[in-house]
């Protein structure tokens, strides 16, 4: 009591403090706690002592890049931050492990696959198949076989074709042998390596080890995808995309699927249009628009040929924005009206509707009726869809286009507006391989009539070259009352080592085993050697109907990609890359058929 009524008097802490002082002591001491975990969340490359002390936040899918996936190290070299549905992050795969900063896509960005891909069971895929990738090699192992001769000289021919291009033209898109060096070009957005990314199946299926390895290190040191130009979204997916697409599924090597998503997002810009329909041009470099000009119309063969290479990114990404945005072009394709059933050349991505009633089978419509009967093949036979419109397509062009010349040429026209044009381009050679494919499931009073159209037509392809001096098919051949199978004018008679038509000599050789076909396969192979080698590769030339050949010095991309490729296959047993496992997508790279059970009778070696 004596205590409380001295005045001023504080009784001391425990710790021989007054007060005053135990406060200005907590007070200091809290200070020092805060600095101190606020340091925490100051210092740079903080977020591994942020998880030590915060749980972490649930993340959206879609929000980060492709970092690591399957044990493959993220981009070593940081680049400014870009749309993450762009992918634009693909520098070469690097042992520093550096995280990629996070961006939320705005509102109109597209979606992007998540932080991580799926596993991808490949050896289950591989049960799956019905045959070895390879094949059995049993139709020709005597070392004397002509067939195993005449398939080891094509073989000789893409080692020739590949070597030239590492030596004077590594990294570039295309060889151009005539002088000895690169070729960039401008319509893939400032990719690189076309040729090395074309090359990669082909070089594994003839079995160019050591060529594929040098191939395969490219794309793992090299390709890079920080690019900002403008590119054609239809050669980018069938050559790049559809290249790494086929690379993975042959050997499982992780870099190709990631290299094939991380792309595949970079062209998802272009289909930000009204409709859905994309633009036929992607800009890289913008992040909400792939479009190059305000207007513009879109081409049926780019357009429609997405569909094979869109599902297979769903089904190596499990993101669905892929196959959402083919099934869209898809339904605006089935609800649109078509003038006699046909399909012209070029639609409005604005508005949806045809901006010209030019329909052809060739150049600007090929490919997508290709993907239509690939679609259905590719499916297991379950996409009724497809197979409902490619018939139709299929019936309106037999009523409508298809011809027989007076000298007995089956022909499809091209048709403007109900005027036929009496001419085919070499690019709608492609037409007897695919009328061959689709026969089989066909109604069945229609079978023998579209595996007997698809020989005539064939043969007319196979008449172009036979009718020129090289024993080459001219870009375009006219049939008119004097002259049949036949370019009309210089402009038109060149040839660039087009694939089209050893393309069908390939499907009709396995469908029919008749042997004309293998003898006009290896004409192309006497006449290629002849005309179109030269000192370091293989060049298109300018003039069919010439002995002396003026080349373009230019050697294609697809050259490597398909024309080799087919020729290869034309000269192997049937189970090499066969039909019941594998559809190829129009440059000729082979995607897997989606089996729904594992009755495989091998694995794939």
């Amino acid at each position: 009591m004596l205590m409380r009524k001295v005045p001023g008097f504080v009784p001391a802490s425990p710790w021989g403090l007054r007060l005053p002082q135990k406060f200005l002591f907590l007070l200091f001491l809290s200070g020092l706690v805060t600095l101190c975990f606020g340091a925490l969340f100051l210092l740079p490359h903080s977020s591994r002592l942020k998880r030590l002390f915060l749980a972490p936040r649930a993340q959206k899918p879609g929000l980060e890049l492709v970092a690591e996936v399957a044990g493959h190290p993220p981009p070593g070299k940081q680049e400014p931050p870009r749309n993450p549905a762009l992918g634009a992050r693909s520098s070469r795969l690097n042992p520093r492990r550096k995280k990629e900063r996070l961006r939320r896509p705005g509102p109109t960005e597209p979606e992007t696959v998540s932080d991580s891909l799926p596993r991808f069971d490949f050896e289950a895929f591989q049960s799956r198949l019905r045959h070895p990738v390879l094949g059995t090699r049993t139709e020709s192992t005597e070392p004397q076989s002509p067939v195993r001769a005449q398939r080891e000289k094509i073989k000789e021919m893409m080692r020739f074709a590949w070597d030239n291009y590492r030596r004077y033209a590594m990294g570039k898109n295309e060889l151009r042998p005539i002088t000895k060096d690169g070729y960039q070009g401008n319509i893939f957005g400032g990719l690189s390596g076309a040729t090395v990314i074309d090359s990669l199946d082909t070089l594994y299926l003839m079995g160019l080890k050591e060529e594929f390895q040098e191939a395969t290190a490219w794309v793992e040191n090299d390709f890079h995808l920080n690019v900002t130009g403008e590119a054609s979204l239809f050669e980018v997916n069938i050559r790049y995309v559809g290249g790494l697409l086929s690379a993975f599924y042959l050997t499982g090597q992780e870099v190709f699927r990631v290299k094939a998503i991380k792309l595949g997002e970079k062209l998802l810009p272009a289909f930000n249009t009204p409709t859905g329909i994309p633009k036929s041009v992607v800009n890289f470099k913008r992040e909400k628009w792939g479009w190059a000009t305000a207007g513009g119309s879109s081409v049926l063969a780019e357009f429609g040929s997405l569909h094979l290479e869109f599902l297979h990114l769903t089904e190596l990404s499990g993101n669905q924005v892929f196959a959402e945005k083919v099934r869209k072009i898809r339904r605006v394709l089935r609800q649109i009206k078509k003038p006699f059933g046909l399909y012209p050349n070029f639609l409005s991505p604005v508005t949806g509707n045809w901006e010209q009633h030019h329909v052809s089978i060739g150049g600007l419509g090929d490919s997508f009726y290709e993907y239509l009967i690939k679609s259905w093949l590719m499916s297991a036979k379950t996409d009724m869809e497809a197979k409902d419109m490619y018939y139709k397509a299929l019936e309106a062009i037999e009523t409508y286009l298809l011809n027989v010349s007076p000298g007995g040429l089956t022909y499809i026209a091209e048709w403007r507006g109900g005027i036929l044009d009496h001419k085919m381009g070499h690019l709608a050679c492609f037409s007897g391989g695919m009328i061959a494919l689709g026969a089989e499931d066909a109604k069945e009073e229609k079978r023998a009539h579209y595996r007997e159209l698809a020989a005539q037509i064939t043969r007319t392809c196979h008449e172009s070259y036979a009718r020129s001096d090289t024993k080459l098919g001219p870009e375009a051949f006219w049939f008119t009352s004097d002259r049949e199978a036949v370019a009309s004018q210089p402009s038109e008679s060149y040839y660039i080592l087009r694939p089209e038509v050893v393309e069908s000599y390939m499907y009709l050789w396995r469908q029919t085993h008749d042997p004309v076909y293998r003898e006009w396969g290896w004409e192309v192979v006497t006449a290629l050697e002849k005309y179109c080698r030269t000192s370091a590769g293989f060049s298109g030339i300018h003039n069919v109907y010439s002995k002396v050949p003026s080349h373009d010095n230019r050697q294609q991309s697809f050259f490597l990609a398909e024309t080799l490729k087919y020729l290869y296959l034309l000269f192997s047993e049937d189970d090499t890359l066969s039909l019941e496992d594998w559809v190829f997508n129009t440059e000729a790279h082979p995607l897997p058929v989606k089996h729904l059970d594992g009755s495989g009778a091998g694995r794939p070696h």
